[in-house]
């Protein structure tokens, strides 16, 4: 894992080699399919993460997402895990067809999957978590929707 400002993104999302910057594989952040370096951002988020909360830090390394509040349900998808299942009610705080930010308590890590449904019910979607934001005891988790598209997060 490699820890840049407090977001932690797996090891193979990370370009070889050590540089000043923080290296995303494109298509993560809505890049074109070349791997984007965010430069400049750095330094302004060094002096500005105090004023932001823990998933407004994490959405700028998504900056096509827009700010929504969803109330979704969230499960994490565990081979093996016990009959009495974890799940907690969250927002989604930015989101899209494909990607969504939202705070947990879950215990989750890279590339766990998740479901998230809405809090009335209704379809759910299976999703990959690919970033954790940790700032002041709190964790948001960005995720990507399995299926591409997930059509009830822009109806909602």
């Amino acid at each position: 894992m490699f820890l840049a400002l407090g977001v932690q993104f797996p090891a193979w999302d990370i370009v070889s080699g050590f540089a000043l910057g923080v290296y995303l594989r494109a298509g993560e952040a809505g890049g074109d399919g070349e791997t984007v370096k965010l430069t400049g951002l750095n330094q302004a988020m060094a002096l500005t993460t105090d004023e932001q909360g823990c998933a407004e830090q994490l959405a700028r390394f998504f900056p096509s997402l827009p700010g929504v509040r969803i109330p979704v349900r969230v499960r994490p998808l565990r081979a093996g895990s016990s009959p009495a299942r974890l799940e907690e009610s969250a927002v989604v705080e930015y989101g899209s067809e494909e990607y969504a930010i939202f705070l947990s308590t879950l215990p989750l890590e890279f590339a766990d999957r998740v479901c998230i449904s809405g809090n009335g019910g209704g379809r759910s979607a299976e999703a990959t978590v690919i970033a954790l934001q940790y700032h002041e005891g709190r964790k948001a988790v960005a995720v990507r929707f399995v299926e591409g598209r997930c059509e009830w997060m822009r109806q909602s």
